[in-house]
């Protein structure tokens, strides 16, 4: 029921972005006239939700015309980003509550995967932050360095080197995976 309501606010908020830009490229491209009733109707409703992202746009180094269309953009992958989130959390919050009843064992398995998932995160963000340049003294890359040195470190100084590839991150995937599989083959024995 909350995520059904959350989603309709989502489009209803993604309509209203889309309404926004199309009637700011109305008015820009002189399809209806600025100086008219309509337009600057049209410029009363568009102008002040747009002179932010115009703003932003600018700043950035962009085309402040093309604000309407980065407010779709931005809106549409928020809305997606919020959803996402709020059924991650759902989600979360019943899987916590089923183990809760279930006992002790289902409680640590499901730490043991919470941390599983969150350290495979961090070796997925150190990747592909060091294909895009991004290591470990990166604001966003920085936390999946620290989370991951223990385990990627010291395969690193054993794997021989591969020429230009690192396959330290996925050698340590591998022993996450097998070390998880082992501690709940014990739990459940």
């Amino acid at each position: 029921m909350l995520l059904t309501l959350l989603r309709y606010a989502v489009f209803i908020i993604f309509s209203l972005a889309c309404l926004v830009a199309v009637a700011s490229w109305l008015v820009r491209t002189k399809q209806v006239s600025p100086f008219g009733p309509l337009g600057r109707g049209l410029r009363r409703f568009s102008d002040p939700v747009l002179r932010r992202v115009e703003m932003r746009v600018a700043a950035m180094g962009g085309r402040p015309g093309s604000a309407g269309w980065w407010l779709v953009i931005g809106v549409a992958v928020g809305g997606v980003l919020v959803i996402s989130l709020a059924q991650w959390l759902l989600t979360a919050f019943l899987t916590t509550a089923g183990a809760w009843q279930t006992g002790p064992r289902a409680l640590v398995s499901l730490l043991l995967d919470a941390a599983y998932a969150l350290l495979v995160l961090a070796l997925v963000v150190r990747v592909v932050g060091s294909w895009f340049g991004a290591f470990r003294y990166s604001w966003w890359a920085g936390p999946a360095y620290r989370l991951t040195d223990w385990i990627v470190e010291p395969l690193r100084r054993v794997l021989p080197p591969f020429g230009p590839l690192d396959w330290s991150p996925l050698a340590a995937w591998a022993a996450l995976w097998i070390a998880r599989a082992l501690i709940q083959r014990i739990l459940y024995f």
